[in-house]
């Protein structure tokens, strides 16, 4: 008796949010590898980018106009850049449907609300949501933690405690989303233009929360770093409370009621 746990089955309405979710997401990791293959290529040809590599106008204008001596190196590099525009048109394609279909979902109140953190714009806050579905289902943010597989492992025995890394369970897309959004409490507490945008409307409570967030995390990140630890640790300890406060907040927001 009660060795069973209950599992979270979300409706076909919240299944096939999740699947436009899933294929924006792909669509992003296709693009990455597209870019990465690029540069691959130009580095095996020693061409090189004076400037920064960011794939911004004068980034993209600098590849629109070299070319290569060789005619069928010039055909190869046209066909990675035109992959690169294909994969972009095609995130750029998924990210509309998404901004459109978002109002329609019964979760859309939990993920603007989530945007008032740090870190956490409208594509971390959908990705998360769409992933975990409401947050506050767990009973306390730390069964979301171990969920979200940001807790340390253990290989304890006898009286002997020992902690190793993060378990990496379950969804490891909702993972990585927290941690990028983490890295942003490494700056000093500042509420920019854009945060406050994304103030606008939002109860004051979840704003004096996210306020909350921008203290401790950023404090917690300095402290750890001080006493050592690589950031990449200090990040992953920063997402799992960042966690903790996405379920707070979901628990102060009240779902939209199915139409």
């Amino acid at each position: 008796m009660n060795d069973l746990s209950a599992v979270h089955v979300p409706d076909e309405c919240d299944e096939a949010f999740r699947d436009l979710v899933r294929a924006w997401a792909a669509a992003k990791q296709d693009l990455k590898q597209a870019r990465q293959r690029l540069k691959s290529f130009l580095l095996v040809h020693s061409v090189r980018y004076t400037g920064r590599a960011d794939w911004r106008d004068a980034h993209r204008r600098w590849l629109s106009e070299f070319t290569f001596p060789q005619p069928w190196s010039q055909l190869a590099f046209q066909e990675h850049l035109r992959a690169i525009e294909d994969r972009l048109a095609q995130c750029l394609r998924l990210q509309a449907m998404l901004c459109d279909a978002a109002p329609a979902s019964r979760f859309y109140p939990l993920i603007r609300a989530l945007q008032a953190l740090r870190g956490v714009q409208f594509t971390v806050a959908l990705g998360v949501v769409a992933e975990v579905g409401n947050l506050s289902r767990f009973n306390n943010p730390r069964q979301l933690m171990a969920w979200l597989g940001i807790v340390p492992s253990e290989h304890s025995s006898g009286p002997k405690r020992r902690q190793g890394g993060i378990t990496k369970s379950a969804n490891g897309y909702a993972r990585r989303l927290l941690i990028e959004a983490a890295w942003s409490y490494r700056y000093p507490a500042k509420v920019s233009r854009i945060i406050q945008v994304r103030h606008e409307g939002l109860p004051k409570p979840i704003v004096d929360r996210a306020w909350d967030a921008q203290l401790r995390l950023g404090r917690r990140f300095r402290k750890l770093t001080r006493q050592g630890k690589h950031p990449n640790v200090a990040v992953v300890a920063v997402a799992r409370e960042l966690a903790g406060f996405m379920w707070d907040i979901a628990r102060k927001t009240p779902l939209a009621t199915a139409a």
